[in-house]
């Protein structure tokens, strides 16, 4: 039945509504899920606009493709709500997998790969060269405008011979390691990341060093990451790693960690190993103008947004006290 105006008339206006389908309240559960992690991010989100996240990229995520693509969408989602993200990345098994494709014999000291000068040729074209671009690629295709640049470019890293000693345990006499075109960081010169700050650009940093006299050093992602940080005075230190966090002795995650605390958990032997450079990394990186630095396992489909917009996070935070 038809009212004059061409509209439908009913003769009860309240008539029930059918059951909700199962597949129904499914959906509705899901929005509602939606909703209220929107609602716990809001927060965050205002709190961090226009600030700095420099995020260390690297170990086995960097091989798997789908995590490749979902970390590319996060680095873009921080860029779109006001968030400068700042990119490092490693690069040690593709240059170990280039170097054993071209014959050329590579060994570690200590866990630093000894960098002849053969083998920084080789270093640089993989770091610089292919992984650079194919993360700059992954996060172009989410969405993003990204750059790819070396510590080279606009001298953004000036660094030296990295020395180390070994102590010989017949002679009980330090010996000077040559680990050859190694480096560690003496200068960040940030002022071509600041430019990207004020722009929709988003850097994405190969760890190559340049010497007094024009030398390629190959440095450490973490510790070219923590200085990228401190120089630009940045909110946050991500790392992104292969372990869940800092543990305790039982095995638990440590959610949050002084520096104090840090530095005794090394002392007692709680943390040890590869772990041991990563926590001193994030320790100076917080002493030197970092507000927090965060390790995270970077095999957990978007953790970094887990960790920066929920209450509790998922990983470990080191802050100054």
């Amino acid at each position: 039945m038809m009212d004059t105006k061409g509209k439908p008339e009913y003769d009860n206006l309240y008539m029930p509504k059918k059951k909700p389908t199962k597949k129904e309240f499914r959906l509705k559960d899901a929005m509602l899920k939606k909703a209220e992690v929107l609602a716990e991010a809001l927060p965050f989100m205002k709190q961090f606009a226009g600030e700095t996240f420099v995020i260390k990229y690297g170990g086995s995520t960097m091989g798997d493709k789908s995590l490749a693509r979902k970390f590319a969408a996060d680095v873009v989602m921080l860029k779109q709500i006001g968030i400068n993200p700042v990119v490092v990345h490693g690069g040690g098994p593709q240059i170990g997998k280039m170097l054993d494709r071209l014959k050329i014999k590579s060994s570690f000291i200590s866990g630093l790969r000894v960098t002849d000068h053969e083998a920084v040729e080789i270093v640089e074209m993989v770091l610089s060269g292919t992984i650079n671009k194919q993360l700059v690629s992954e996060i172009n295709a989410a969405g993003g405008t990204a750059v790819g640049l070396s510590g080279k470019d606009g001298n953004l890293i000036e660094a030296r011979k990295l020395r180390r000693t070994q102590r010989d345990p017949d002679s009980n006499i330090e010996k000077i390691l040559d680990l050859g075109f190694v480096g560690e960081p003496t200068i960040i010169n940030p002022d071509i990341l600041v430019v990207f700050e004020e722009s929709n650009i988003i850097p994405v940093i190969a760890p190559i060093g340049i010497g007094e006299s024009g030398q390629t050093y190959n440095i450490n992602a973490d510790t070219a990451a923590g200085a990228i940080a401190s120089a630009l005075a940045a909110r946050k230190l991500i790392m992104l790693t292969d372990v869940s966090g800092v543990l305790n002795k039982d095995g638990e995650i440590i959610g949050s960690l002084t520096v104090t605390a840090a530095q005794k958990l090394i002392k007692n032997g709680t943390v040890s190993g590869g772990m041991i450079p990563k926590i001193e990394t994030c320790i100076d990186a917080v002493k030197r103008n970092t507000e927090a630095a965060h390790i995270l396992d970077g095999r957990i489909p978007h953790v970094m947004l887990l960790e920066i917009f929920t209450e509790h996070g998922t990983g470990t935070m080191i802050v100054h006290g």
